[in-house]
């Protein structure tokens, strides 16, 4: 694919190709964000497979999502795993010798526990005969550790496995410069007092200076912030309308926090500190309020702001996956099926964020399902401008035939069906967790709003998606 969003920025929105393809049909979010007409209930078939298992979510819970550097911030990230972890134990009375396995997911990982899974699982109290390891995949680590433990349970290797995933931005690894590192590296090898000061001779004060992580691609050195204004800019995405859009976000988060639909949030005592019970980053504000912070990353033309999108966050979050037999041996009730899963990668350059746009149509291919049979949508919110860019991909014929092959567009998820409970824009966004969240509040939405399938998607670094479908479980 040619450096298309570079030429957009450098020629301003309204000159691409792409921008004047989708400036055409510009979403009406002012219309469509009002819209308030319910899911009605549809009787479908059921997407089990003949000869193949088929794999239950239990439960699933998450303790609460705090922005970082505030009640989380002097944990680590196992500290934080084995509280999703305790609250699940509790959530569902499963008992631990019960559980065959463990995987979580995690992306910033803590250099002492970098296989956290397992110093989690152990911190809880499992067994340590239970097995458990770490997966990651940026956004998507958490569906990553979901659908493992999915592949485990429909292969017949194991019949209970918890999966989850577990973030904590409050403290990255900052690391020593690479001189630094080799110096200490080689004085810790050197023998004699002469090596040592021969060593030390070479010691310049730029050595101290620290390598800082940033949330950019190692492929082409960009911060995402900066692709996703590239990409708003592309699909003629407006500033008013990433706004409005975050806006609902949050608006739809505190409608739900204030309802007490966010039921799969657990209370989490925070040693010497106070009992968190619920996130703190839902703040809705007002366009006004919005329309005055200046851009966070393309200064000054850019559209993305700190309004606008995601914020660092610390959380936690785990699911109890099962086979439906075991699960229904064990007298439980389980909160939907999980079906069809795909995931895909683009180019990391142009196309970092649009994982959504292709991941969708593969999974609803794999299903044998369309856009009109799902009844809920649960899309990973990184910025407001990467969501209605990605829904604006969705709806278009031109992008499917010149960019993903496909002879006509999958079509745009209507938005009274789209993230109804808020999304990571106000929920917050703990990279290695939001996986799990997703699953969750589809699953949760099903039952309430009496739908059968939903589908959870989301992008992730890399130029990498991940697509699922969720089945409610029959009442």
């Amino acid at each position: 694919m040619t450096s298309l969003l570079t030429y957009t920025f450098k020629n301003l929105p309204s000159t691409s190709k792409w921008a004047l393809r989708f400036s055409l049909r510009p979403l009406s979010c002012s219309s469509q964000l009002r819209a308030a007409a319910a899911v009605q209930t549809k009787s479908k078939k059921t997407l089990a497979k003949p000869n193949i298992r088929n794999i239950v979510v239990v439960d699933g819970v998450r303790i609460p999502f705090l922005q970082s550097g505030t009640s989380y911030k002097d944990l680590m990230p196992h500290d934080l795993a084995r509280a999703a972890l305790l609250g699940l134990l509790r959530r569902t009375n499963v008992p631990k010798g019960a559980v065959d396995y463990i995987v979580f997911g995690t992306v910033m990982q803590e250099v002492k526990t970098s296989n956290v899974a397992r110093e989690a699982a152990l911190g809880a109290g499992f067994s340590d005969k239970t097995p458990a390891h770490t997966v990651t995949m940026a956004c998507i680590s958490s569906n990553q550790a979901m659908t493992t433990g999915v592949s485990l349970v429909a292969s017949g290797q194991f019949d209970v496995v918890v999966a989850g995933g577990t973030e904590l931005l409050s403290d990255i690894p900052i690391r020593h410069s690479r001189k630094m590192r080799k110096m200490m590296l080689d004085l810790n090898k050197a023998k004699t007092l002469g090596q040592r000061l021969s060593l030390l001779s070479k010691f310049r004060l730029n050595f101290l200076t620290p390598e800082l992580p940033a949330v950019a691609e190692f492929s082409t050195n960009e911060i995402m912030g900066h692709s996703a204004d590239r990409l708003a800019a592309a699909f003629a995405v407006s500033r008013l309308e990433q706004d409005e859009y975050a806006l609902r976000s949050h608006s739809l988060a505190k409608k739900a926090q204030d309802e007490g639909l966010l039921s799969d949030i657990v209370h989490f005592k925070v040693p010497g500190k106070d009992t968190v019970t619920q996130d703190n980053g839902i703040r809705p504000s007002s366009l006004e309020q919005m329309a005055k912070l200046k851009p966070a990353f393309i200064k000054p033309y850019g559209t993305v702001t700190a309004a606008n999108s995601s914020f660092l966050t610390d959380g936690a979050s785990a699911v109890l996956i099962m086979a439906e037999e075991k699960a229904l041996a064990m007298g439980y009730k389980p909160k939907a099926y999980l079906r069809d899963f795909t995931y895909v990668s683009q180019d990391p350059k142009d196309q970092l964020l649009l994982g959504p746009a292709y991941a969708t149509p593969k999974v609803l291919e794999k299903a044998g399902l369309t856009m009109n049979d799902i009844d809920a949508f649960e899309f990973h919110e990184a910025f407001s401008g990467q969501i209605l860019a990605n829904l604006k991909a969705m709806d278009s014929d031109w992008f499917a035939k010149n960019y993903m092959g496909r002879n006509v567009k999958v079509g745009s998820p209507p938005l009274e069906k789209f993230n109804n409970w808020g999304g990571s824009l106000s929920l917050g966004h703990p990279f290695g967790a939001t996986g799990c969240r997703l699953v969750m509040t589809a699953a949760n939405r099903l039952r309430k709003e009496g739908g059968q399938y939903a589908l959870v998607a989301a992008c992730a670094a890399g130029g990498q998606g991940h697509a699922m479908i969720v089945e409610a479980y029959p009442k």
